[in-house]
């Protein structure tokens, strides 16, 4: 077969020249190999981010406010006119969003809906003449253990005690060790609006997040509404849907029905979402810049053997071999390049993805120690080799073009 011919002509040809041909595949096979450890830990950074988002966090938030303010009737009249208002006072209205209880019902019947109405505030957290600043929710443990992951970051207690303590709370283990606060213990929960309760500790979480685990605290929805003397409120409706990346859609539908702010998990995160796209950018260049840089190897390696074997080119024309046939015998020596790129490259990729798995580093703001997050699917192997590949037979283009147009009569005849 002929492509057996080809392939021992193009291995003879490389073996000719060990040391050019062994820079070459290294080159390819850095590449390679830098590819697969900074893809895998851009991607896997990126997956373990967005996972976080969408499993910690309700998908949609409804929230007791409107995105745009009302426009005064005199604009509505008069859309078109030079028209300037002043001295207006807001309009007062009560805070909270409107038959609730309604609206979490016809959710919770859509299929794969979770939907759970919520009360947020500000408190104060007294303990052993220490205080402490927190944000509080009010929530339906039943229901939060679908939305977000809070129960299984508990350490200690369990969500469901809320339900069933009286004036039970959730604290962080952050909160737990600065206010000396164990599971079980009373502390004294002061709201803005003057409200004192004192409230039993059933459960202590463990997140990771410094911001969470110092300042985060849950209650039951009534206790909460008792506390920030807003009974039968609730400001936000935290929403589950069955498929997260159709949340900003369906916010935006909700919104449109509803008239209160609905907030997507892709919209409160887009400035972060975008930086993805930006870095993804940057990380593609790069790597595509080193394989254009180990791509000259190869066009070097075998515009040199074109120009050496200008006469053996001529004879194997001048044998029956076709145009087409020459330039075959050079792109495979461009192929074979790559393959040995691609495959010790995947070698490189391997061993540098066993090394940042063993690294580990404190993030501020983090009080975990951190890892890399590594994408080991297959993937970014693939699109490695591909790499290789396309470079190196893209190198290998031009010279094989100009080998095909040699003229075998004015070779042999010495014409040139």
């Amino acid at each position: 077969m002929f492509w057996r011919v080809a392939f021992s002509i193009a291995a003879s040809q490389l073996t000719h020249r060990r040391r050019q041909t062994v820079v070459s595949v290294l080159g390819v096979a850095l590449g390679v190999g830098f590819f697969i450890g900074v893809s895998s830990i851009m991607s896997g950074s990126e997956k373990d981010f967005v996972d976080r988002l969408v499993n910690s966090a309700p998908h949609i938030t409804v929230k007791d406010e409107f995105r745009d303010p009302a426009k005064q009737p005199v604009f509505i009249r008069f859309p078109k006119a030079a028209v300037k208002l002043e001295n207006v006072k807001p309009r007062e209205y009560l805070r909270g969003i409107k038959n609730y209880g309604e609206k979490v019902d016809e959710l919770s019947q859509r299929p794969g809906y979770v939907a759970e109405a919520a009360l947020t505030g500000q408190a104060i957290v007294r303990y052993a003449n220490k205080d402490m600043s927190a944000s509080l929710i009010g929530i339906d443990p039943e229901k939060e253990k679908l939305l977000t992951r809070v129960a299984e970051d508990m350490r200690e207690g369990r969500l469901e005690r809320l339900r069933t303590a009286s004036d039970g709370i959730v604290i962080g283990s952050g909160m737990s060790t600065r206010l000396s606060l164990k599971l079980g213990d009373l502390a004294s929960v002061v709201s803005p609006a003057g409200q004192v309760k004192r409230m039993k500790v059933v459960g202590i979480f463990h997140t990771g997040n410094l911001m969470l685990d110092y300042g985060q605290i849950y209650m039951l929805l009534k206790d909460a509404q008792v506390l920030l003397d807003k009974p039968f409120i609730a400001n936000q409706l935290r929403i589950k849907v069955p498929d997260p990346n159709a949340a900003e859609g369906i916010a935006a539908a909700l919104e449109a029905r509803w008239g209160y702010r609905s907030e997507s998990w892709q919209e409160v995160n887009r400035d972060i979402l975008g930086l993805f796209i930006i870095r993804n950018a940057i990380m593609y260049s790069i790597v595509s810049a080193i394989m254009i840089v180990a791509s000259f190897g190869i066009f070097n390696i075998i515009s040199t053997v074109v120009l050496e074997k200008r006469r053996d080119i001529a004879i194997l024309m001048s044998m029956g071999f076709r145009e087409a046939d020459i330039q075959y015998i050079f792109l495979m020596q461009g192929f074979i390049v790559g393959v040995l790129g691609m495959l010790m490259g995947w070698a490189i990729g391997w061993g540098i993805l066993a090394i940042l798995g063993q690294v580990e580093f404190t993030v501020p703001g983090m009080a975990d120690r951190q890892g890399f997050v590594l994408d080991k699917s297959f993937q970014q192997w693939a699109i490695g080799g591909v790499f290789s590949l396309v470079a190196a037979i893209g190198a290998a283009w031009i010279p094989a073009r100009k080998a095909s147009q040699v003229h075998p009569v004015d070779i042999i005849r010495g014409a040139v």
